[in-house]
């Protein structure tokens, strides 16, 4: 691949590449995360775990793998701010980075996919893949920047009506699985351009969880770098182990990200009443989802809701 050397405020980068993971106890999904991903590229590789204080020992033992290091966090920081650490203490050498779930599974050649893409779209700050569920059902994981307006149709319809047209729209699902740009990419497994990165100052830390793929999307946009999909690259989302012991939890942050991401968007006291309306909206979707009696049942929700 030919190499890759860009020249900004915080320095020169060179072509090497590094994969970031957050971890909080993962399980045993991180095993197969870092057995399929020497498949998945010929580059040499440096995987660095983020570790938000796991209690079940996998990090540990993932890191006696020759490449793989671990970096406490000393806290559970939530999921963009622990990206952010460790990516802006990289060496200069490093000019790409993957930030990825440790619940993926990548295919064959799949970061390989990703990084040639970036040949085609010097303009891109980042590429995703397609990515799939274990039964082979394919994630719209490349979306349009949700507006107020279909932030709430999606929101309200979502489940009862999947086919309603402001979830069409933000989901993209009428649109052909080709390499092209989109508004924004599933944080699950993106490929970073680290110059674009660190010149809007990675995720936004304020989101715990959930929303901070949104948010970086469009403020890399808005500093006109483009997002690429690339569904020639494929991984599989296996499903979170951490997220599914506390779903209900996952829930609220789901939701009090949204609102944020729209009162973002959104300022001044004109919108003040609607913004009401949509908090109030949330808050009534959270209580009936944690009265389902299987926490399966609430993490579909939030799945349906992003």
């Amino acid at each position: 691949m030919t190499a890759v050397t860009k020249t900004t405020g915080s320095g020169t980068y060179g072509d090497g590449v590094a994969v970031v993971t957050v971890t909080y106890s993962p399980g045993r999904t991180l095993e197969r995360f870092i057995e399929t991903l020497a498949k998945s590229t010929t580059r040499q590789l440096r995987v660095v775990l983020a570790d938000n204080g796991s209690t079940d020992g996998t990090p540990e033992l993932a890191a006696e793998r020759d490449g793989v290091v671990l970096v406490r966090m000393g806290e559970n920081l939530g999921y963009g701010a622990a990206a952010n650490k460790v990516v802006f203490g990289l060496d200069d050498s490093v000019g790409w980075v993957v930030v990825a779930n440790p619940d993926l599974e990548w295919g064959s050649d799949a970061l390989d996919r990703l990084l040639e893409a970036t040949e085609r779209w010097p303009a891109a700050a980042t590429f995703g893949p397609l990515i799939t569920d274990p039964h082979g059902a394919v994630y719209p994981s490349a979306r349009s920047l949700p507006t107020l307006g279909s932030g709430i149709g999606h929101a309200l319809f979502a489940r009862l009506w999947p086919a309603n047209p402001w979830t069409r729209a933000y989901r993209q699902e009428d649109v052909e699985p080709a390499e092209r740009t989109t508004g924004w990419l599933s944080g699950s497994c993106l490929l970073l351009r680290r110059e674009a990165f660190e010149a809007v100052q990675g995720f936004d830390p304020r989101y715990f969880m959930y929303f901070e793929d949104v948010d970086l999307g469009d403020r890399l946009g808005r500093a006109g770098w483009l997002n690429v999909y690339v569904p020639s690259a494929q991984v599989m989302h296996v499903g979170g182990h951490a997220t599914t012991r506390v779903s209900r939890r996952m829930l609220a942050t789901h939701h009090a990200s949204a609102y944020r991401y729209l009162t973002d968007r959104y300022p001044g006291s004109c919108w003040k009443p609607i913004l009401a309306a949509v908090r109030l909206g949330l808050a009534v979707r959270l209580r009936m989802a944690s009265r389902a009696p299987d926490p399966h049942t609430t993490t579909a929700v939030a799945r349906d809701l992003r």
